[in-house]
């Protein structure tokens, strides 16, 4: 027995829990853009549907990713994608940046409450058909960072596609974390050498190669190596004697 629609936007409900990104930049929508294509070019679904188009954008509606997979139709309509194939992936892209949700959950979720779009107020531009997946961040849950989204005029097949590419790129950055070395973990910051603790001379930090230094300003200036240790901050702090011309330095 096939699962019922409130069965499917459960499930659709629990992958966008699921599936959060720990960051995501341009670099990282190519990679799951190239991903899908990939996908859809080694499925049997390429020899029947032939053609696809796959688009992954910035909740923002900055384009990150934009392909074709096959030959754009003319006016009669033979080719392997339709003209109006972006008008409704971008209708798709709409319901997600609408909801916060997947358009496939909002596509079941609405057949399962019997309602239309019209009783959602998601009507017009939008295109409730599965496909369209929102891409959060681990530790941003207000709403999804990006969109991701393909069509190819199946709507279980299409959402399949997405969510699958998606586990399988999150489950690839889970591996590469996990083997990187410690030092390569994270961003890298700029180190700062650790101050040393000052030698014991017998003379304080600041004297140290005076060959003409009196008893009184020896004895003003003096700490005891633990008294400089415990004070860091004064080091260099003693080195205002001046020479007289004489021998001998003073105040």
């Amino acid at each position: 027995m096939p699962p019922s629609d409130a069965e499917m936007a459960t499930q659709a409900l629990q992958e966008e829990a699921l599936y959060r990104f720990p960051s995501f930049d341009a670099d990282a929508a190519v990679m799951l853009g190239l991903s899908i294509r990939k996908r859809f070019r080694a499925s049997s679904r390429h020899v029947k549907v032939r053609g696809m188009i796959i688009s992954i954008q910035t909740i923002a509606g900055h384009a990150l990713f934009s392909c074709t997979v096959g030959n754009l139709g003319g006016v009669d309509g033979g080719g392997d994608v339709s003209l109006d194939s972006w008008t409704c992936l971008e209708g798709m892209i709409a319901v997600v940046r609408k909801t916060g949700h997947s358009s496939y959950y909002v596509e079941k979720g609405m057949n399962a409450m019997g309602k239309t779009p019209r009783q959602l107020g998601i009507q017009g531009e939008y295109k409730i058909n599965g496909g369209a997946f929102p891409i959060w961040l681990e530790n941003a849950p207000c709403c999804p960072i990006a969109v991701v989204a393909c069509y190819s005029g199946s709507s279980q097949d299409d959402h399949h596609m997405v969510v699958t590419a998606v586990r399988d790129y999150l489950k690839k950055l889970a591996r590469d974390s996990a083997i990187l070395p410690p030092s390569t973990m994270g961003a890298s910051a700029p180190s700062m050498p650790m101050p040393l603790a000052p030698q014991s001379t017998g003379r304080p930090p600041s004297t140290v190669g005076r060959r003409h230094l009196n008893s009184r300003s020896f004895d003003r200036t003096y700490k005891a190596p633990q008294e400089w240790m415990a004070d860091p901050a004064s080091r260099g702090l003693h080195d205002h004697d001046e020479y007289d011309g004489h021998g001998e330095y003073r105040d």
